[in-house]
């Protein structure tokens, strides 16, 4: 045998025999990962931000609108309509901050809250109907 020793020749056997195997998982399992939590790194950005103030009280306003017509709607329309409009009064005392009594109320409750909301939102300076 040469000058090395029994077990150095083994170890050099089992690395070789080994290395093919451990290079291509990594290449096959680890580098993908690496390489999406890189670019998935570098493609965080800050959020969307949302509508802004003005376009979200204008549809607030459109919407207390159609809550006050006075033409009675279907059923299913006033219970969508209502949906819609508390939960653009929510969105606005959340852009305010406004504390919105709204948020907590129960289902026989709402209309009170929805009054109160409303109340708020007057107070802080926005006019759900403004003159003109």
């Amino acid at each position: 045998m040469g000058d090395r020793p029994v077990l150095v020749g083994l170890l050099l056997y089992v690395a070789i025999a080994v290395a093919p195997t451990v290079v291509l998982w990594l290449g096959l399992r680890a580098l993908p990962a690496a390489v999406a939590a890189f670019f998935a790194r570098r493609r965080r950005t800050d959020p969307a931000p949302g509508p802004c103030l003005e376009s979200v009280v204008a549809t607030l306003r459109r919407l207390h609108r159609q809550v006050r017509d006075s033409r009675p709607p279907t059923q299913v329309r006033t219970v969508a309509l209502l949906a819609a409009y508390d939960e653009t009064l929510l969105e606005v005392c959340a852009m305010v901050g406004v504390e919105a009594p709204l948020a907590e109320a129960r289902r026989g409750d709402r209309a009170f809250a929805r009054l109160l909301t409303e109340a708020a939102l007057e107070d802080a300076g926005i006019a759900l109907d403004p003159p003109g």
